[in-house]
Formats: structure tokens, sequence, C-alpha cells
């Protein structure tokens, strides 16, 4: 069976080489998503709270053009700019996953595209 790639104006057009998401049998791997808003194609970057939510927007948008959901998500990888923000990153993304949620680690990292302060990546299987 052939890998097939998804895309969606619905969440923002991939910066670079690569597919905001592959669908591989039935496991999904949707790259790392940064607030950007994807009719505007400008950041979304007033506070760290408004970025997680337009990250778990973003992440959202390709989820359902796959045909899956935040409740197929099995594992996140956090990518944040700096620790200190952890709690209140942490309590934005907690509201997409109430009950069993996947998987994660978090991972301070000296810089992401467009300087932006969180990217979120995740992997879902039905």
């Amino acid at each position: 069976m052939a890998n097939k790639i998804i895309f969606t104006k619905e969440a923002p057009a991939p910066i670079g080489p690569y597919s905001q998401a592959v669908l591989a049998g039935n496991t999904l791997y949707v790259s790392g998503q940064i607030p950007l808003d994807a009719d505007t194609g400008e950041l979304i970057n007033e506070n760290i709270t408004e970025e997680t939510h337009a990250v778990m927007k973003n992440l959202e948008a390709v989820l359902r053009a796959a045909g899956f959901s935040f409740a197929d998500v099995v594992k996140c990888t956090i990518f944040i700019k700096s620790m200190d923000e952890f709690s209140t990153i942490n309590e934005a993304y907690g509201q997409y996953f109430k009950v069993n949620p996947p998987a994660r680690e978090t991972v301070e990292v000296s810089k992401l595209p467009k300087n932006v302060n969180v990217e979120i990546s995740c992997i879902a299987v039905k």
C-alpha cells in the first residue's frame, strides 16, 4: 500500500519540502505545526496561550482532513523555546486531550521556524 499525502487549506501550507501529514496504512504522521493563520499566513503570537491554541487548531485541521481526530492521537512532541512557558502551554494543550491523553515529550530548543515559541507534531492511529 502506498503512502497518502495529506493536505488541507484549513492548516498552513508547508514552509519547506515536507507534507502536512503522511498516512501510512492506519497511522498518520503529522508534521510539526506552528501558530500560523492558514488564511493569511500571519503568525498568531500575542501570547503563549494564543500560540498554543493556534498550533492545536492547525493540528486538528490536518487530523480532520485525514479522517482522524484528537481521540486517535497516540503520541505528541512539543518543542518550546523556554521551559518557563511549560505550565501555560500544558494548560492550553490539555484542553484538547481531556480523556486518555497521548504519550508525549516536551523539548526545549534554542530556535523554531519563524521564531515562534511552540511547535507540536503528532502521530495518530485508527
